[in-house]
This record gives structure tokens, C-alpha cells and sequence, in this order.
């Protein structure tokens, strides 16, 4: 038996590596020839000598797998764009899930096609675009350090589907303005193409590479894109340059109780300037940006909690090169990624911006000075807790890094400076380096150190300048039986990066997660069990242990413990593209400085699942047990609970309606019986897709916070309710002109409102 295994082993190993000889290639197209028209029907005769590429395997569930249907890929060279022609059979194309949606919201729920594409030849970053059997556009940014997808930025490409009886086709231009890749010496260009095909049964995600589970990043095996030879003399000295004018009318009344109401009208006029002087540079440029079409941010339980939470970038102007930059993103579980050096969402109300980034084959930089007129906020961390100021009027924001890529290993320098005028500032120099150890095993790392005179930090007059570090190390070990990774963070109490998103200081940390991956042929008995398949199980492991650092401005000592994690869990992955994960909490929580040790004890339990056409997506994660009151300073029994839940309902005359809900409700009980507090948000999406390009969205969301009056604790009540109604015509990212109505309202008892009727053009040359 292990000799007939082996041999079939073998085979299937000789079979992968005949399939993967041969790279993606495009052809030129001759100026005699028709250039496609992108509409997504693959019938222009260009079409019929373009190389064929079909040879796709089976990524998800099960991994090295031959794609069960058949996909072809077929590349274009015109003389401004790649044009990409892919073809999806389907021998059920009825049930081909299609829905009209919104760009950035092409996800597992649906069919879809997505071309990666990495012109710098490295594989540590790459540029992609999904297109769904509707034509409906997802694109942005995947960084291999993170191994994660970034939606938020958009660029300049062109796509659409066809409807076909064995399947769709899709047609995907992507002008080579919207390009970022080296002026010379540069590698080949890389490339991979993905398809999704979600079923009742089964949701599966084939790739053109030889992409396995255990690599470290999803772009680790990105194949040569051929035929490329000529591109780089031809294009690298062609300029692209375009401006995007805006226009914002604005009506706004506010009210509060006890003071006069208050009456605005005001027009904005601003834009954004993109200029590309050669293949290897971009300059960006804004002045007077208004982001009243930006959707809400969606609200966060911050009533049980010492820190601040951090925010998604949704404005387009801090989204071009977010690879070079480094920006603070959050992972699946909330934390902060590593290189927390500059966090756009720190700059509130940019009078102007201005931006350069340059790439090359072996470097990269980047550097940005923006002028901020302020009123957000400016966070001063501490061991156990975060205070928060109002930013002073008007400050000037600069930010560079630079890297160099030495085989493997990525060196990095960085600056931000915060100049808020009259001898306060903040400045922040910091070093970082990433090094691919092997093809299994990853090192980052990387040392801040800051200086920091305000007022903020004086209770009279300006503060003597005091100066913070940071230490972050990190090691990622990714193979077929584990995926570990192993943390140190090491940072003092003075430290602040005002560029950047600092919710807590004056401590060191060591944590440790531990996943490790049964084999797929022992979990067929579980399938049998559950009636489910099941093609993962994971047992995980998290281990961490904070303590404080000394600080005595703060009346907290050295070495004192903040909190001890032992999380032991499961992590499972079924039919209907569905997890299933959990885990026990046997910790140790401070609460404070001098108080108790705290041990709750809790399980959380979470699912997320695609189980329906109509309800194409849900997920629930719920923790329950002895749950510790941060500002009562004790446990008590109480649960938090997050739902969001997504659905695609039918409408008749070609229209497409989305519905998302979410809620999330957390509280933990008093000793004498009853909630000691209660924390919850909910939030509601409506869009209606009137077609392709016109559609009408609503948002409702609610906040509510309620602290029951003890002895020792004040009693305390607040509530928000926002309302956001828009209408908005899209066309691409050239045109969009957006009418809204924004309501907001705060309690308790309604004793603020404010109205404000917004219209919005933007257009692009």
C-alpha cells in the first residue's frame, strides 16, 4: 500500500510539474488589428491567436487538487493596457450567482475571476482586480509580508461579463497608467488568475499556480507573464497624467439643547492630481478634499475597554501605494499589524496633501506632507488605558520610508514628523526589516523611536520634549502540519507617534500562536459523523504575557503583570465555504495599576458560512462566561455577542438589492444581580442597484451605552443614531456624482441633532 501511494504520489507530482512548465504569455496586438472592445464577448478575431492557458488546480477546500471545470486565460499587449480574456465553463450555469453589488464586495458569495498581478517580478506585493460573473469590480492591494487583502485601493481599470449558455466570459483592461513596476533592470512581470465558484455543496477557488495551504503568502508562486519582451522600453518613458476636479454643495443644521441653532451653507471646490512621469514614479496631489460620500464607519464596542480602536482608510487619496508605505491595518482579530508607523486615519480634515512614491527593482520609497486643519483626536497611551486629545487647530503632517531588497531580506527606514507650530511636535525615526528565512519561515521586525513637546502633555504650558521606543520582533513558520507565529513587543512609556495609532504604551509583550493541521485523509470519519465534509481541522494554541514598564508619571511600576492569555481552540472548515472555530479563556486580566489579578474564564464560539443564494453570507461570534468589568474592577458573568449577516434579495426589471445587518451587544452582571453595564451597536445597509451604474443607499446605525449606579460607580447613559441616504451615479472612477442626507443624533434624550444635504461631482481627465 505505501509503495502504490508513493507511486501515485509521484505521478501526481510529475503531472503538476508538466502543467506548470508553461507560464502565462500575452500577445502583441499589430496596429492592423482590431483592439477588443470591453464588453466582455471575446468575439473580436484578436482573440482567436491569443495563447490559450488552462491548466488551473484546486486551491479550496482541498488544496493540489486538478480544477474539476475548465478556465482559460488569454492576455493582450495593446499599447497602453494589458487586456485580459478569461473564459469560466460551468455545466450548470444556472446557478451562476450574479447579483448586482457595490465595487469592492466581490466575495466568496459569488462567482467571480481575479487576475493578481505583480509588475515588479518580487512577489512581496501585487495589484488585483476581481471581476464577477456581473461585471461588478473588486480591486485593490495584497502585501506578502501580512498575507493580507487590502480592498480600499481603486484604480483605473475597465471590465465586463457576458452571460453565456456553458458559463460567463470576462474581458479586463488595465491601462499600464494604473501600472506601478521599475524603470529598468526590472524582472519578468508575474502574474496568477483565480476563479470562484460557489455551490450549495461546496465553495470552490481554483488558481493557475502551483499555490499550496502551507505557502506563506497567496502570491508565493505568482507564474512569468511571457511576451512581455519589448514592454518595458516601450512604456517605461510614457507620462499619464489626470485630474480629478470636485465639486460639494452643502447645507448643514445643528441643534442642541439649551443653544441656539445653527444654519450653514457652503460650497467646496477641490481635487486630486495624478501625475506618472515615467513607469517608475507616481506624484499624487490634493487640495480641499471633501469625503461626505465615504460610507460610515462602522461603530465599535468601546464601553468595556481601556484603549483606543483603530479605524479603516476609506478616502482615496491615502491609498495609492499603501505597500510602500506601511500603513496600520487590522488583522482578523482587531490587533494592529506590526509596522504601526503611519496611520492615515490620524489625519482628520487635509487643507492640501502631497504625495511621491517611487519603485524599483531592489527599492522603494515614499514620502507625504499634508497640512491638517485638525479637530480629530491625538492619542497619549499608557500601560492600562489611553487618553485622548483634541487636535490642536492646524498641523503639518510628514511622513517617508524608504526599503532595499537584498535577497530575501528587506531593510527599511522611516521618518514622521507632526509640526503642530510654536515649538510642538512630534517626531518618530524608526528602522525595519523583513527577512524570508526560507520558503516556509519569515523574520520581521522593527525599532521606533520617538520625541514628543506639547501642550498635551503638561498640565501648564508646553512639556519638556520626551522621548519613547518601540521594539517589535516577529517570526511566521507556515507548513503542511503547522502554522506558528511567535511575537515580542517591547515599548516605552514616553512613546507617541502622532502619524501614527498608539493605544498602548509602557509595557512588554510575548505572545505565541500555535496552529496545527490534521491531515486531510484522517478527517474523513468526522465527515461521516457531521454528514458535513470536512477538509480542515486546526487545533490552536495562544499563549501570551504582558507586564508593565516603569513609569512613574503614571504611579505604575515595573514588572507588573497586565494580563496572562491561555487560549486553547479549534478551528474547522466545512461545505458551503463555512468555518467553525472556538476556543477556551483561561486568563489573567488587570484592570489597573495596584488592583486585582483578575482570572475570568470564558468560551467563545464563531461561525462563518455562504449557506444561500439569498443569505450569501453570515457570521456570528459569541463570548460567554466570567467576563471582567474594566471600570468596576471585577468579574461578573456576561457575554458579548457580534452578528452581521448578508443578503441578496430578489428583485424583479433587472434591479439588485443588498441588506446588511449587523449587531453587537456585550454586558457583564453585578454582584447584587442585574447588568452592571450594557454596550451595543446595530447597523443596517440597504442598497438598491438600479443598474450597473445607479444606485440608492441607506445606512442606519444605533449605538447605546448604559452604566447601572453603584456605590463606588456614577451612573451613566449614551446613545447615537446616524442616518445616511444617498443616491449616487458611478462610472468607474471617472465620473460619480453623489446627493445625500445625512441625520445624526445624540442622547440620551435627543439633545443634539444635525442635518446636513449634501450633492457631489467628481470627474476625472
Amino acid at each position: 500500500m505505501r509503495q502504490r501511494t508513493t507511486s501515485l504520489g509521484l505521478a501526481l507530482s510529475l503531472s503538476c510539474s508538466l502543467i506548470w512548465a508553461a507560464d502565462l504569455r500575452a500577445l502583441s496586438v499589430a496596429p492592423q488589428d482590431v483592439v477588443p472592445q470591453i464588453d466582455g464577448r471575446l468575439d473580436e478575431a484578436v482573440w482567436q491567436r491569443a495563447p490559450v492557458y488552462d491548466q488551473f488546480v484546486q486551491f479550496q477546500p482541498e488544496d493540489k487538487k486538478p480544477a474539476a471545470w475548465r478556465t482559460t486565460v488569454q492576455v493582450l499587449l495593446t499599447q497602453d493596457a494589458l487586456v485580459i480574456g478569461i473564459r469560466a465553463y460551468d455545466p450548470a450555469p444556472e446557478l451562476i450567482r450574479a447579483p448586482l453589488k457595490r465595487r469592492d464586495t466581490v466575495a466568496r458569495d459569488q462567482d467571480f475571476v481575479s487576475v493578481v498581478l505583480d509588475p515588479v517580478g518580487q512577489r512581496r506585493s501585487a495589484q488585483f482586480a476581481r471581476v464577477s460573473a456581473a461585471g461588478v469590480i473588486g480591486d485593490g492591494m495584497f502585501t506578502a509580508e501580512d498575507d493580507v487583502e487590502d480592498f480600499a485601493p481603486d484604480f483605473e481599470i475597465e471590465a465586463a461579463a457576458q452571460r453565456l449558455p456553458d458559463g460567463y466570459s470576462v474581458e479586463l483592461r488595465w491601462p499600464f497608467a494604473a501600472l506601478r513596476y521599475p524603470y529598468s533592470a526590472g524582472l519578468p512581470w508575474r502574474m496568477m488568475v483565480v476563479r470562484n465558484i460557489p455551490r450549495q455543496e461546496a465553495s470552490t477557488l481554483n488558481v493557475s499556480a502551483p499555490l499550496t495551504k502551507d505557502a506563506l503568502s497567496f502570491i508565493a508562486e505568482l507564474q512569468v507573464l511571457g511576451g512581455l519582451d519589448e514592454l518595458q522600453q516601450q512604456v517605461r518613458d510614457r507620462s499619464f497624467f489626470s485630474v480629478r476636479p470636485e465639486l460639494t454643495a452643502r447645507r448643514r443644521e445643528d441643534s442642541q439643547a439649551g443653544q441656539p441653532d445653527s444654519r450653514q451653507r457652503e460650497f467646496n471646490i477641490g481635487g486630486e492630481l495624478k501625475w506618472r512621469p515615467r513607469a517608475d514614479w507616481v506624484i499624487d496631489a490634493v487640495i480641499n478634499p471633501d469625503f461626505s460620500q465615504v460610507e460610515l464607519d462602522t461603530p465599535q464596542l468601546a464601553g468595556n475597554t481601556r484603549f483606543a480602536l483603530s479605524l479603516q482608510e476609506k478616502r482615496p487619496f491615502f491609498l495609492e501605494s499603501t505597500d510602500v508605505v506601511g500603513q496600520t491595518k487590522a488583522d482578523d482579530e482587531g490587533q494592529n499589524q506590526s509596522l504601526a508607523a503611519f496611520y492615515s486615519r490620524a489625519i482628520t480634515d487635509p487643507d492640501w496633501g502631497l504625495r511621491a512614491t517611487w519603485r524599483g527593482t531592489t527599492a522603494d520609497a515614499t514620502a507625504l506632507s499634508l497640512r491638517d486643519a485638525g479637530g480629530g483626536q491625538v492619542l497619549r497611551a499608557h500601560a492600562f488605558s489611553t487618553d485622548s486629545y483634541v487636535q490642536p487647530a492646524q498641523s503639518l503632517a510628514s511622513f517617508a520610508r524608504g526599503r532595499m531588497q537584498w535577497a530575501g531580506l528587506n531593510l527599511g527606514l522611516l521618518l514622521s514628523d507632526r509640526n503642530y507650530g510654536g515649538g510642538q511636535f512630534n517626531r518618530v525615526l524608526g528602522s525595519d526589516l523583513s527577512w524570508s528565512a526560507s520558503d516556509s519561515d519569515l523574520l520581521r521586525g522593527h525599532l521606533l523611536v520617538s520625541s514628543t513637546k506639547t501642550s498635551m502633555d503638561a498640565e501648564d504650558g508646553v512639556a519638556a520634549a520626551e522621548q519613547g521606543h518601540r521594539v517589535w520582533l516577529g517570526w511566521r513558520h507556515r507548513s503542511e502540519d503547522w502554522s506558528s507565529q511567535l511575537n515580542y513587543e517591547d515599548v516605552g512609556p514616553r512613546f507617541a507617534n502622532d502619524n501614527g495609532f498608539v493605544s498602548q504604551a509602557g509595557y512588554r509583550r510575548a505572545s505565541l500562536s500555535l496552529h496545527r493541521r490534521l491531515a486531510t485523509k484522517s478527517l474523513a470519519p468526522l465527515g461521516e459523523w457531521s454528514r458535513f465534509p470536512t477538509y480542515e481541522l486546526e487545533w490552536t494554541l495562544k499563549l501570551a504575557q504582558a507586564q508593565t514598564l516603569r513609569d512613574a508619571s503614571q504611579d505604575v511600576p515595573g514588572g507588573e503583570l497586565i494580563e496572562r492569555r491561555v487560549q486553547p481552540g479549534f478551528w474547522i472548515a466545512t461545505a458551503r465555504n463555512t468555518g467553525i472555530w472556538g476556543h477556551l479563556g483561561l486568563d489573567q486580566l488587570r484592570a489597573k495599576s495596584g488592583g486585582n489579578l483578575h482570572s475570568p474564564r470564558t468560551l467563545t464560539l464563531g461561525f462563518e458560512s455562504n449557506p444561500h443564494d439569498i443569505l450569501s453570507f453570515v457570521t456570528a461570534e459569541l463570548e460567554w462566561g466570567r467576563r471582567l468589568d474594566v471600570e468596576a474592577d471585577r468579574l461578573g458573568t456576561g457575554a458579548n455577542l457580534w452578528l452581521l449577516a448578508k443578503l441578496r434579495i430578489p428583485v424583479p426589471w433587472g434591479l439588485g438589492l443588498e441588506l446588511e445587518q449587523q449587531w453587537s451587544e456585550g454586558y457583564v452582571s453585578a454582584p447584587q444581580g442585574g447588568r452592571s453595564f450594557t454596550d451595543s451597536y446595530r447597523q443596517t445597509l440597504l442598497v438598491l442597484h438600479l443598474n450597473a451604474r445607479n444606485s440608492i443607499r441607506l445606512i442606519s446605525q444605533d449605538t447605546y451605552f448604559q452604566r447601572r449606579e453603584e456605590a463606588s460607580l456614577a451612573a451613566m447613559q449614551a446613545s447615537t443614531a446616524r442616518r445616511s441616504l444617498m443616491y449616487q451615479y458611478r462610472q468607474g472612477l471617472s465620473r460619480i456624482f453623489s446627493l445625500g442626507l445625512n441625520r445624526a443624533d445624540a442622547g440620551p434624550g435627543g439633545l443634539s441633532h444635525g442635518t446636513e444635504l449634501f450633492a457631489k461631482a467628481q470627474m476625472a481627465w
